[in-house]
C-alpha cells in the first residue's frame, strides 16, 4: 500500500466549509490534508464515502464479496449490515459465512448479531439463535450490534429472551437497532427507553418526529420495494443530526444502478442543505455505529470518494484504506470464489397441492399489496368459484398466494391476495422474509406448480412462467445469494423482472421484492406464512 497525494475541493462536512486543498495518503491512512484556499469552479469534490446504515446484504441476490463489488462504484465504502435473513436459513454457520466472504474484499462490511432468528413462532424456519447465541456473537470485534429488534410486543412485555439479548448488548457498549412500524406515544417511549437506538421503519412524517422526540435516530429508507424518502426527507432540515440513510432490501439490478448517492442527489435537489445531508449519508452512521470508516481527518483510514460535482454525485473515484477500488463506473474489486452453504429440503409440486375448496363462503379475506410500502391492508372479497374451488380472479386483480416450505414436507398454506395486476402464469421465490419459506402468486395452479419446481430444482432463486416462457435464476447460497458475478447475476433478475411488468403485465414497480415481504409476519397488517394466514394486527392466524 504505497504513498500518494490527492487534489480536488475537499468537503469538510463537520465544519460546514469547502475548499481547494490536497490529500496525503501514506499506508492506507490520511496524514495530511493541506488547504491551499478558496474551492476552484471544475474541480472534482472529495468527500467522506457513503455508509447504508441499514442493509441486508442478502436481499441484493448477491454474497458480500459480489455486494461490494457493484457497491463502491456508487462511492459507498461501508455497510451496517443485518445477516438474519441468512441466519434464519442456517444460523450461526450463515452468519459466520458473511462475515468471511466479506473480509476477502476491501470493502467495511459492519454486521450485526441477529436478534429475532426466527421473527415469530407462527412461521417455519430453518434455525434459531437464542440469547447464550446472540452473546457468543456480540463478543466478536467482528460483530458491532444488535440488528433489529423486530420483536416489539417482546420488548414492550419484558420477555425475558428478549431482555436478555438487549442486556448483552448493553454489556458489550454496543448499539441495539429497532423495528417498530407505528409505533407511537407511550408505547414507543417505552421501547426505546428500553436501549433501542434506531428505526427504518418510519412511513411517515409524524411517526418519526414521535420517536426522534424520546431520542430515537431516524433512518430514511429507500429500497427496492419499501420507499420512504418521500416522506420523511424533509425532517433532514432540523433533524440532521440524527438522521442516517438506508436502503434495507435493495435488489441486484437497483444496486447496479445506483446506492446512498441517488439519495444525496435527490434530498439536494429538494432544497435540503448539502452538509444536512451529508452527515446523514457519510458521518452520523460511522459515530453512531462506531464503525472502523474513516471521516477524512488527518489519521483516518483513507476511505473517501471523489465526485464530479455536488449535485448529482457522479463517483470518478473511490477509495478504501488507500485502495482505489472504483474508477468511473468501474469495479476495481476483484472476484472471490465461495462455496455455497444451504438448507433446502422439498420435493416438487403438483398442481393439485394449490387447490381452494370452496365451503360456501360469502366474503373471503384478501391480502392487498401496496407498491412501495412493506404493510399491506386487510380485505374482504367475494370469491370466484369453478367447480366447487376458489379460484383467482383476474378481473378484479385478486390472485391465488402460496407459501411452501421448504425445510420439510407439510401441507401448502394457500390464499388470496390482490394488486400484483398478473395477468397469466405465476412468480415464485426463495426469498421470502424472515424464514424463507417458498412464496408463489400465480393465475392458475398449474403455472404455480411450474414456477416453484424451478425453484425446488435450483435449491433456491426466483422465477417467472409465463405460457411456455420460463426464467429462473438460480440462489444457491441459502436460497437467497448467488456467488456468480454481480453484474450477470443484476442482467439475469432484469431480464426476469422484465417478463413480469411487459408479459405478465404486473404494474409493480419492484414484483419479486413486494413478494417476498408477503410472508413477512411482524409487518402489518395481513400476510401469508407456511403455516396460514396471519393477522399481524390481532397476532393470530384467521
Amino acid at each position: 500500500m504505497g504513498s500518494f497525494t490527492i487534489s480536488g475541493n475537499i468537503v469538510d462536512i463537520s465544519k460546514g466549509i469547502i475548499f481547494s486543498g490536497e490529500l496525503v495518503v501514506e499506508s492506507g491512512k490520511i496524514t495530511g490534508i493541506r488547504n491551499l484556499g478558496n474551492s476552484i469552479v471544475g474541480k472534482p469534490f472529495i468527500l467522506p464515502g457513503f455508509i447504508d446504515s441499514h442493509v441486508h446484504v442478502e436481499s441484493s441476490m448477491l454474497i458480500p464479496s459480489e455486494f461490494a463489488r457493484l457497491a463502491v462504484v456508487h462511492g459507498t465504502v461501508g455497510t451496517i449490515s443485518d445477516p438474519h435473513e441468512i441466519a434464519n436459513v442456517c444460523g450461526m454457520e450463515g452468519v459466520r459465512y458473511m462475515i468471511e466472504n466479506g473480509k476477502k474484499v476491501p470493502f467495511k462490511f459492519n454486521f450485526g448479531a441477529p436478534s429475532c432468528v426466527p421473527a415469530t413462532i407462527f412461521e417455519t424456519a430453518g434455525a434459531a439463535l437464542d440469547a447464550a447465541d446472540v452473546d457468543a456473537l456480540l463478543q466478536l470485534p467482528e460483530i458491532k450490534y444488535l440488528s433489529e429488534m423486530m420483536n416489539f410486543p417482546g420488548v414492550l412485555n419484558q420477555d425475558e429472551e428478549v431482555m436478555s439479548k438487549i442486556a448483552s448488548a448493553k454489556k458489550y457498549n454496543k448499539p441495539v437497532d429497532g423495528h417498530a412500524p407505528g409505533l407511537r406515544g407511550e408505547t414507543a417511549k417505552k421501547y426505546i427507553e428500553a436501549g433501542i437506538s434506531t428505526d427504518h421503519e418510519c412511513f411517515t412524517a409524524e411517526e418519526a418526529l414521535d420517536k426522534l422526540h424520546y431520542g430515537m435516530k431516524i433512518l430514511i429508507r429507500e429500497g427496492s420495494a419499501a420507499k420512504n424518502f418521500e416522506a420523511l426527507a424533509d425532517l433532514l432540515h432540523d433533524h440532521a443530526d440524527n438522521m442516517m440513510f438506508c436502503s434495507d432490501d435493495k435488489h441486484p439490478d437497483s444496486l447496479a444502478d445506483g446506492h446512498i448517492n441517488l439519495l444525496c442527489a435527490r434530498a439536494v435537489a429538494k432544497g435540503i442543505d448539502l452538509f444536512k445531508v451529508l452527515k446523514a449519508a457519510c458521518i452520523n452512521p460511522v459515530k453512531h455505529y462506531r464503525m472502523d470508516v474513516g471521516l477524512l481527518e488527518p489519521g483516518d483510514a483513507a476511505d473517501f470518494i471523489v465526485v464530479k460535482d455536488l449535485s448529482r454525485f457522479d463517483v470518478v473515484q473511490t477509495y478504501i484504506d488507500g485502495q482505489l477500488v472504483a474508477e468511473n463506473g468501474i469495479t476495481k474489486i476483484e472476484r472471490v470464489s465461495s462455496e455455497p452453504i444451504n438448507q433446502f429440503s422439498c420435493e416438487e409440486k403438483k398442481p393439485g397441492d394449490f387447490t381452494v375448496p370452496y365451503s360456501n363462503e360469502k366474503q373471503i379475506p384478501v391480502i392487498e399489496a401496496l407498491d412501495g410500502q412493506l404493510i399491506t391492508n386487510k380485505l374482504l372479497a367475494v370469491p370466484k368459484v369453478v367447480n366447487h374451488e376458489i379460484i383467482s380472479d383476474t378481473e378484479n386483480d385478486i390472485l391465488k398466494i402460496v407459501v411452501v416450505n421448504r425445510y420439510f414436507q407439510a401441507p401448502v398454506a394457500r390464499a388470496f391476495i390482490k394488486n400484483f395486476g398478473i395477468k397469466q402464469g405465476a412468480i415464485a421465490s426463495s426469498v421470502a422474509h424472515d424464514s424463507h419459506n417458498i412464496v408463489a402468486v400465480g393465475v392458475d395452479d398449474e403455472s404455480l406448480a411450474k414456477a416453484i419446481n424451478l425453484v425446488i430444482q435450483k435449491k433456491g432463486g426466483v422465477s417467472a412462467v409465463c405460457g411456455n416462457d420460463q426464467l429462473v435464476l438460480g440462489l444457491p447460497v441459502a436460497g437467497l445469494m448467488s456467488h456468480e458475478d454481480g453484474y450477470k447475476v443484476a442482467a439475469a433478475y432484469t431480464e426476469i423482472d422484465r417478463m413480469v411488468k411487459e408479459k405478465m403485465k404486473s404494474a409493480l414497480a419492484a414484483p419479486f421484492m413486494t413478494l417476498s415481504f408477503m410472508a413477512l409476519l411482524v409487518i402489518p397488517h395481513l400476510k401469508l406464512s407456511d403455516k396460514g394466514l396471519f393477522d399481524g394486527d390481532e397476532f393470530r392466524f384467521v
